[in-house]
């Protein structure tokens, strides 16, 4: 079995990163929310988690559609949980169903009225916790999983951007010289290129017949493509400063290759500088797709998005106020722990504070 140690440094700097209660804390609680999303279709779903019908056990939340004539409704197409509820109810058969604390999905539109125009207040006895937007969809549900699709996008673009700056700026800082000076204009050059126009015309093209997936996936790409460049300066710098202690010297003496002096002693070396960016640049990722969303140029739609609810409501602030409050609530509260995140992680991991070579 594989075991995964730290050295007494990394350790250190974390400990020294859990004294940082704000920050640990605001990390435990954002991902920790993260995760829960991850199953967010056991909290909030218009299918039910566990359907008693006739002696036997149903799991809807994450199995196949079961049409309403399986449970005696009349109808073939997928079941409408709140209305079996109601009708287990009315029987008095024994069968019962459990619903999730918000019995809605982020599509749904729930027109309850022949004359509903949309925009319902928060209501507890219809569980629409935080009102609904133009179409009658729950707004609570497209936060939850918009929270969870921004965040993984967020985090897939931390990803892609560190491997790129990395990789570029690990080659110009180590073999410097022609190298460094050749790809460093390539790297300034790309990095004037507008970033903002680039992605609005780069996503209007976007083929419409592309899945969900593609498009999002290719947004992801698109804004990675054009926003690696700054922190290759930084890995660039950190590296070239490196390369230049006697450690890396005699790894060249003992014969290890440029590959192996910059993934085992140079990267290691750098990466706690690295860390210390990490936050800054999801809270950036964060801020981009949600901007990007506002203004039509973001995720597809129908995708449950924070920008798409903050143009709702800023549309719409003296007919359903709520739902900018809502939105731009828990945009300034993600935002918020990112940046208490980061904050505890830039003092933790402090290169005046904690070293590995002297």
């Amino acid at each position: 079995m594989m075991r995964i140690t730290l050295n007494p440094l990394t350790l250190r700097k974390l400990q020294r990163f859990r004294s940082l209660r704000r920050g640990y804390w605001s990390f435990i609680f954002l991902f920790g929310a993260f995760f829960l999303s991850l199953c967010a279709e056991l909290v909030v779903n218009k299918r039910a988690l566990i359907v008693y019908y006739e002696g036997e056990y149903f799991f809807p939340s994450y199995g196949a559609q079961i049409p309403g004539d399986h449970f005696g409704l009349g109808y073939s197409y997928e079941t409408n949980y709140r209305e079996l509820k109601r009708v287990f109810h009315q029987r008095a058969e024994g069968n019962w169903l459990l619903l999730p604390p918000v019995p809605y999905d982020p599509y749904e539109m729930d027109y309850r009225a022949a004359d509903s125009t949309g925009f319902s207040p928060p209501n507890w006895e219809s569980r629409h916790l935080l009102g609904t937007d133009k179409t009658e969809r729950d707004v609570l549900a497209r936060l939850v999983y918009g929270f969870r699709i921004t965040f993984a996008f967020a985090l897939g673009y931390l990803f892609l951007t560190y491997l790129l700056a990395i990789l570029a700026g690990s080659v110009l800082g180590y073999f410097g010289g022609k190298v460094d000076m050749f790809g460093l204009r390539l790297v300034e050059v790309w990095s004037n290129v507008p970033f903002l126009y680039m992605v609005i015309i780069l996503v209007s093209v976007m083929p419409g017949w592309w899945g969900l997936t593609w498009q999002i996936s290719s947004l992801l790409l698109i804004m990675v493509l054009f926003s690696w460049t700054g922190m290759t300066y930084y890995v660039r710098s950190a590296i070239y400063k490196e390369k230049a202690k006697d450690y890396v010297a005699a790894a060249q003496v003992i014969g290890a290759g440029s590959g192996r002096i910059i993934l085992r002693h140079l990267l290691p070396n750098v990466i706690s500088t690295l860390v210390t960016f990490a936050p800054f640049t999801v809270a950036a990722a964060i801020s981009s797709i949600t901007a990007l969303d506002f203004l039509g140029y973001g995720l597809p739609a129908p995708t449950p998005s924070w920008g798409e609810l903050l143009k709702q409501g800023v549309n719409n602030l003296r007919t359903a106020p709520w739902i900018v409050s809502s939105a731009a609530g828990a945009l300034v509260l993600t935002l918020t722990l990112v940046t208490f995140v980061g904050e505890a992680i830039r003092e933790a991991f402090d290169p005046k504070k904690f070293s590995t070579y002297q």
